[in-house]
């Protein structure tokens, strides 16, 4: 059911204060004020009938919002009946009658939609030729109302406003009332009346004699609607305060950035640690290789423990088992203990980034969350870039085993916040914040008597109940892996991945080679590299969403559907070409990556350049485009994925996106070492060019075959299929 907008709405309320206000500019029109008034009561009935409609589909959260309006109108409706009153008394109007309806302004305008096709206020049959029983000598005495004009048989509006008012009834017609047998009643003495008492609401809406039954001939199924205390609003979706909301963001974005601290503080660090325990480059690639061949399967077994134990107790064991092998890592005597306790490090760290993204889904919606999304990832992203300097700094200063007493400490203080500040938002535990906590899932500060409970803690009610672990659980994402459209963009994505990973972790000894610098200034050298990631994303993040909504319109275009049908990107019609939405921007970035990929070798493998002053720009210039455009090809792979598969496509593409790119990632960085020192640097980087020039044509299967491949699987038993669209309400 549509509703008035809020500028119809106001309109309305414009309209009757004039006509109440300058009834003496527009007397000539009516035979007396009586008629006067009965008209403004039928503009009255009319906004009123259109919004006791509304009233049922409205949503709870605005239900109080139209009952004001309501009854405001309603109040509108008893001033006129008091007008009449004292007119029937006096032959007078009251003075200085202003109407209007300030309740009105508390509708919310993203919730209310135009009413019908036209713009009209009333409902189809409120328009109808059963109404619109006036003549047209009645439309021409009615528009010499000043502002007023015929837009339909009947039907009048006032200047060039949408709002729209049917038709009166014949006795509102001067030359009908002047032709018309004599009306004996006018000259009945007045002195006597009573000033009619106002009729209760509900008496006034269910009357078959009020102006709207007049109007209409009779309300079907008229509703007694509640006052706006009587109205039950809508329990908020997480009790926490603003403040604790923030106070969570802040611990989980912190916990969340260290997967990215761990790893990018080791890298300006691998030479030193080739020559403190006297092994060779080849060998410090290996750590991390096996730091990445563990980080991926380790987010698959993460993040369903935390739909099922909670995010609290996983994020405990996390960083427990993180602080134990960073103390072991600061005394790391041999390659062996530093190779298998960096696999630890990325087993127990893995999936802090997604808990975090979870806790945020447990305490907001979505019109909330994009606040506390941007705040989450300016944290990463921050983390992201000044992680490479600090480790730089602490491996100049230091030897490397200082980076890992640095990542102790920084993680014994957020586990010390997580265990005293963070409450259990596993909904299944801690519903909307209202369920008492228990045992692990209560945070310390809960416990100590000096603060206690918060107060939106309701301990009558019983503790929520985690779900049971199951392998499915487990093995969700790995189930994309036999859909042929998933298996080319996982593949495409992760070799893109591959390579900016293997440009990303031979910058440390190319740099040290062609420009001789120490730890300090190649942690630096980073930072045009995780700048260029972090562009990328967000570029494709944009033009993304305008590209979905330039389809959408295209697509409800050809289909004839109504511009308030919104299509879902989870839950896209079968037929709806999301293949060539998303992959139109391939080409693009593809060919960036191809030539920045294959000059950057050959920049850095020339001493007569790089001995030129200021030439360290050029290759980290290229090192920008290189992960600008590597992460926008991601992007576009990674949301693809997720909206091309129909249960929980987000979750499960992130878990089986971060596998392969893990494992092909591992796999480049293992033979980054080996390729370099046969063929060189030039040679090297232009063959990953050619790679990527492979690769070209899997992203043109999908965009012939991708739509067939998904509309068959939706299609197939035991798919959701072709989803419903939802009309929104804007």
């Amino acid at each position: 059911m549509a509703s008035i907008s809020i500028g119809d709405f106001i309109a309305i309320s414009t309209l009757l204060k004039k006509l109440c206000t300058d009834f003496k500019a527009t007397s000539d029109d009516f035979n007396d004020l009586n008629q006067f008034v009965e008209f403004s009561r039928y503009a009255v009935d009319s906004a009123h009938y259109s919004l006791e409609n509304v009233f049922d589909d409205s949503p709870p959260v605005h239900k109080q919002s139209v009952s004001s309006a309501l009854w405001g109108l309603h109040g509108v409706a008893r001033d006129l009946d008091m007008e009449l009153g004292q007119y029937a008394i006096t032959g007078k109007p009251k003075a200085g009658l202003h109407v209007c309806i300030p309740e009105a302004r508390n509708l919310d305008s993203s919730y209310i939609t135009v009413f019908a096709e036209m713009g009209s206020l009333y409902e189809p049959s409120v328009r109808g030729s059963t109404i619109s029983v006036i003549g047209r000598r009645l439309s021409q005495r009615f528009t010499t109302l000043e502002g007023w004009r015929e837009v339909g048989s009947g039907v009048f509006a006032m200047g060039t406003s949408n709002v729209r008012m049917f038709g009166v009834r014949n006795q509102f017609d001067t030359e009908y009332s002047r032709d018309a047998p004599f009306d004996f009643t006018q000259t009945i003495d007045r002195s006597h009346l009573e000033v009619p008492k106002p009729p209760s609401f509900v008496e006034y809406r269910r009357s078959t004699e009020g102006t709207i039954g007049k109007a209409l001939g009779s309300v079907r199924d008229v509703k007694e609607i509640p006052t706006p205390e009587e109205v039950e609003v809508e329990k908020p979706y997480h009790v926490y305060t603003s403040s604790e909301k923030w106070m969570l963001v802040a611990i989980a974005g912190a916990a969340s950035s260290f997967p990215m601290l761990t790893f990018n503080t080791y890298l300006p660090a691998l030479e030193r640690i080739a020559v403190e325990m006297r092994i060779s480059a080849e060998a410090t690639n290996l750590t991390i290789m096996a730091y990445l061949l563990v980080q991926g399967p380790a987010q698959l077994v993460w993040g369903p423990l935390s739909d099922s134990f909670g995010r609290r107790c996983v994020y405990l064991a996390a960083f427990s088992v993180y602080m134990a092998s960073c103390i072991v890592l600061s005394f790391s005597p041999n390659y062996s203990v530093l190779l298998l306790f960096r696999m630890i490090q990325a087993a127990s760290i893995s999936s802090t980034a997604s808990i975090g993204y979870a806790i945020l889904r447990d305490i907001s919606l979505s019109t909330e969350r994009d606040s506390f999304h941007r705040v989450f990832q300016i944290i990463r992203n921050g983390t992201l870039i000044f992680s490479p300097v600090l480790g730089g700094l602490l491996s100049s200063w230091t030897d490397f085993r200082c980076s890992f007493v640095f990542l102790f400490a920084l993680s014994m203080t957020v586990l010390i916040a997580i265990a005293f500040f963070l409450p259990e938002t596993l909904r299944s535990i801690a519903g909307d914040g209202t369920l008492p906590l228990v045992g692990i899932n209560e945070p310390f500060i809960w416990k100590c008597k000096l603060f206690g409970k918060p107060a939106h803690v309701d301990e009558s009610l019983q503790p929520g109940t985690r779900p049971v672990v199951s392998k499915s659980n487990l093995f969700e994402p790995m189930r994309l892996l036999k859909e042929k459209d998933v298996l080319l963009s996982l593949i495409s994505g992760s070799m893109t991945y591959m390579i900016w990973m293997m440009v990303t972790v031979s910058t440390t000894s190319l740099f040290k080679e062609a420009f001789a610098i120490n730890e300090a200034l190649i942690g630096l050298a980073f930072i045009p590299n995780f700048v260029g990631a972090i562009a990328g994303s967000a570029l494709i993040g944009n033009l993304l969403d305008a590209d979905f909504k330039r389809a959408c319109s295209a697509y409800k275009h050809s289909h004839f559907l109504p511009s308030t049908i919104n299509i879902p990107q989870h839950t896209i019609p079968a037929d709806f070409p999301i293949e060539h939405t998303r992959l139109s921007r391939l080409p693009a970035f593809t060919v960036v990556l191809i030539i920045s990929i294959s000059l950057y070798g050959y920049s850095l493998a020339y001493p007569n350049l790089t001995s030129l002053g200021g030439w360290v720009c050029f290759p980290l210039l290229l090192q920008f485009l290189i992960a600008a455009a590597t992460h926008a090809i991601c992007g576009v792979h990674q949301t693809l994925i997720s909206e091309t598969w129909a249960n929980d496509g987000s979750k499960a593409a992130s878990a089986i996106s971060n596998l392969t790119r893990s494992i092909f990632a591992a796999i480049g960085v293992a033979a980054l070492q080996k390729i370099l020192g046969k063929v060189g640097s030039g040679p090297t980087f232009l063959a990953l060019g050619l790679v990527v020039l492979v690769l070209v044509p899997l992203p043109i299967v999908q965009w012939y075959y991708g739509g067939r491949w998904r509309s068959a699987r939706e299609a197939s038993p035991g798919n959701a299929g072709v989803q419903e669209l939802d009309v929104i309400k804007v």
